[in-house]
């Protein structure tokens, strides 16, 4: 179907009846002429745990919890082909060119049949051997011998700058089939619990107690763990075996000499092969070198017609042979030229293969894969090189690469290779960020490279500068910021955090504070996939704060949810000024409860009879459950320092008070019938306070009242002189005279609700006075008047009072003559 004029059925669209424009032709001279795609942003989602991780390079990873429909299935082992190819793809490269011959296992078969031994009854290995010993020789010859030996067969893991946890990950890996599912640290104990296979762990650098705790953790592995004498030594619980492996003996370095130069020996050479051997201490790797010197003299010595054939001598054929004296006599290597070979030997490379090792000595040692060395060294024939330096045993395999072998990398520096050091890494790291964030680069191949990554970032983070020009990134900058997402997809969280900290280094040097915040963002999120909150906390933190600074809300976004996931496992939310844990208002987040601010809800202020006297009533203690202690504060600073609910909370307590106070002065000053009070209230009241007691005497019992017989007598209007008569009913009026008694606050405690008898009266007269006296008025709390007349009084006097006092029978149970507290009690019902 025409891709330009769509169908009537093509991708789910129907015929509208429009005509669709046809494109014009495209000169194909002019393709970069036109706008480009922008770069694909790739973003991988995984789950680590109980998190869904989603790595976005743009603004920074997000992390949730993994909801249940994404939970993936229970991971499952796999099988023995898949084991295989696994394990195919697990070796070196095979360099390009002709096969070189493999070697034999000379003078190792007591230490090959003893391990064989020791694995098939369970028990657990640890071979130590100098570096260029033949250990990783040996290791694969054991692993052929124990390929039927584990139900999950054998396990090649390289333990080259790997913690035990990495191990365990590999392992994990290796054994299982979990696509995008890294598990924590629970998990992954229990699912390692059940591998039963025969580890095979080459370059360990773990001993002590994190080898216990690879040891403990597989308690059904056999490992054989291959290490140098310099690696801390295994625990004594750890019950390893261990075998030492040392050089060859005199014949034994002759016999694998002559298989590398495959020929046999003249006398000088067995002259010269023997002081070798005392040099080198019998280590196979010297004589494997001294074999290929051996070699290329032996081009050098060949006939003019060779040269001929195969051009110079450098590009000719590793399998090609000469017959030696045909040409120019060539004297051989000097015993330090036999001991220290790399130089000698480099110099007689071709040029492609030297420029790969002043990479490999600026890389730390690290060789770059053969398809980078032709963008590397601006050759297109350049991955022959790897070959060059295979056969001349300037490189051994660790892992899934090359390395300088042992000894090389010194070698080099003193003959000059470290010259254009910080160059040659600069080069390489502007390589690996045009390809390690090149779309068509998946994650697992940006891995396998990771120790490169970081070798270049190790030597060009230390001399970061500031770019002199404004749109100018900084190379050491951008290689992390493009390897960060990279190895956070890959599941290689080793790699993913070094460079993170690197790039926080290099962000902070350049003063690029946008990068620097991303790394920190980055931090955290790692961190919190960890658990380890307190960290999290922290990176988050100063992230969101740079993010603010350059107000990127994407950014900072990103990082308030990472932080309200912070604050949710923790149980304690980061309350900062602004009242929620991310430090501003967020608008759709919901309240279940209302929250009392730390210094509390104060009260409605209120007049005062001592000037000196600046306490006020709160209802939430300083000190309680998720509150710090306050300090003692001003009035407006505490009413500052609470929440916009709290301060309506108060307002409403106030309005509240000033509402019951009026009701009850209405109530006091009123009466059931229609007349009109100040009608009745003389100007000369005759309610005067005895001496001997300090209630007013219109409330004391005259002779012939009925009080003593319990019939309480109904109040009638007052009289011209201001006091009440008593009428003939003796029918008794119902009202609630219980006090509540003081809480721990000095506040009254109860319901706040008034009281039935209350409300069932609707005259509001004022209850007449018990037989028995009153006790005194308590002081606790002060009055808010300078006379406050009692509940039971008779109508107050316009000179002495300004507002009646409110009773539990008209206001339920609040303190008597403090309307600030009453103030805060009507707060507490509300908060």
């Amino acid at each position: 179907m025409d891709p330009i004029n769509r169908g009537s059925g093509e991708h789910g669209h129907e015929d509208d009846g429009q005509v669709t424009r046809p494109r014009p032709p495209r000169d194909p001279l002019a393709t970069d002429l036109g706008q480009h795609k922008p770069a694909l942003v790739r973003t991988v989602r995984l789950v680590t745990g109980e998190f869904a991780l989603t790595v976005n390079p743009v603004d920074g990873s997000e992390l949730e919890n993994c909801p249940p429909h994404e939970r993936p299935r229970p991971p499952a082992k796999r099988g023995a082909a898949e084991r295989a190819d696994l394990a195919r793809a697990a070796q070196p490269p095979v360099p390009p060119g002709p096969s070189q011959p493999r070697l034999p296992l000379l003078e190792r078969h007591e230490e090959r049949e003893r391990i064989v031994r020791l694995l098939a009854r369970g028990r657990s290995v640890r071979l130590t051997g100098p570096s260029g010993s033949g250990r990783t020789v040996l290791l694969d010859a054991v692993g052929e011998d124990c390929a039927d030996l584990a139900p999950d067969g054998v396990v090649r893991l390289s333990g080259y700058g790997r913690t035990a946890s990495d191990v365990l990950h590999d392992l994990f890996a290796v054994v299982y089939e979990a696509p995008l599912h890294r598990p924590d640290h629970d998990e992954l104990l229990r699912l390692v619990r059940e591998i039963g296979a025969v580890v095979v762990l080459d370059d360990a650098e773990i001993g002590g107690s994190a080898l216990d705790v690879l040891l403990d953790a597989t308690p059904e592995c056999a490992f054989v763990i291959a290490a140098t004498p310099d690696i801390p030594a295994p625990s004594a619980r750890a019950q390893l075996d261990e075998v030492l492996l040392g050089g060859l003996d005199r014949s034994g370095g002759l016999e694998l000499l002559e298989r590398a130069v495959g020929r046999v020996l003249t006398e000088d050479e067995s002259n010269w092969a023997g002081d070798l051997w005392f040099e080198s201490e019998g280590l196979p790797l010297r004589f494997i070198q001294a074999g290929a010197l051996l070699r290329q003299r032996d081009r050098m010595q060949a006939s003019e017609e060779a040269f001929d054939d195969y051009g110079v001598f450098q590009e000719a054929p590793a399998d090609a042979t000469f017959e030696a004296g045909d040409g120019a006599d060539v004297p051989l290597p000097s015993l330090a030229e036999g001991a220290a070979p790399a130089a000698l030997l480099a110099s007689r490379l071709s040029e492609s293969a030297r420029a790969t090792l002043r990479f490999a000595v600026a890389l730390g040692g690290e060789v770059p894969h053969q398809a980078h060395l032709p963008a590397l060294v601006g050759d297109t024939h350049a991955d022959a090189a790897l070959a060059e330096l295979a056969a001349s045993a300037l490189v051994s395999p660790v892992g899934t690469r090359y390395r300088l072998a042992a000894g090389v990398q010194a070698q080099l520096e003193v003959s000059g290779y470290a010259d254009a050091l910080q160059e040659s890494a600069l080069a390489a790291a502007r390589h690996y960020t045009w390809w390690a964030g090149h779309p068509s680069v998946t994650p697992e191949r940006v891995c396998a490279e990771a120790d490169a990554l970081l070798a270049a970032l190790d030597v060009l983070v230390p001399v970061t500068t500031v770019p002199q020009d404004e749109e100018e990134d900084s190379a050491s900058v951008q290689l992390a910021r493009t390897a960060a997402p990279a190895f956070a997809a890959g599941l290689h969280w080793s790699a993913w955090e070094r460079v993170l900290r690197l790039g926080v280094e290099a962000s902070e040097l350049a003063d690029d504070l946008g990068e620097q915040a991303y790394f920190h963002h980055e931090l955290g999120v790692l961190a919190l996939c960890g658990l380890q909150l307190d960290r999290a906390r922290a990176e988050l933190e100063a992230s969101v704060a740079m993010r603010g600074e350059l107000a990127d809300k994407r950014g900072i976004t990103a990082g308030r949810r990472a932080l309200a996931l912070v604050a949710d496992r923790s149980g304690t939310p980061q309350l900062t000024s602004g009242g929620t844990p991310s430090g501003e208002e967020v608008p759709d987040a919901r309240h279940d409860e209302s929250m009392s601010p730390p210094g509390g809800v104060p009260a409605a202020a209120s007049p005062r009879t001592d000037p000196s006297d600046d306490t006020i009533a709160v209802l939430a203690h300083p000190g309680g459950a998720g509150f710090p202690a306050a300090k003692p504060r001003s009035v407006a600073g505490r009413l500052v320092s609470g929440t916009r609910r709290n301060l309506v909370a108060a307002g409403a307590g106030a309005l509240l008070v000033a509402v019951l106070g009026t009701v009850v002065t209405l109530g006091a000053t009123s009466d059931h019938k229609n007349d009109t009070p100040s009608e009745k209230v003389g100007v000369n009241p005759s309610a005067t306070q005895d001496a001997q007691d300090d209630s007013l005497g219109a409330d004391t019992p005259k002779k012939g009242d009925d009080s003593s017989s319990g019939v309480v007598a109904t109040p009638t209007d007052p009289g011209p002189d201001g006091t009440y008569g008593t009428s003939d009913d003796p029918t008794p009026t119902a009202t609630a005279t219980r006090q509540p008694s003081a809480g721990p606050s000095g506040t009254r405690t109860g319901t706040g609700k008034p009281s039935k008898s209350a409300s069932a009266s609707p005259s509001h007269r004022p209850s007449p006075r018990p037989s028995s006296p009153s006790p005194k008025p308590t002081k606790s709390s002060p009055s808010p008047s300078s006379t406050s007349p009692s509940p039971t009084s008779p109508s107050p006097s316009p000179s002495t009072s300004t507002s009646p006092d409110t009773s539990d029978s008209a206001s339920g149970p609040v303190a008597t003559g403090a309307p600030h507290k009453a103030a805060a009690a009507s707060d507490g019902g509300l908060i």
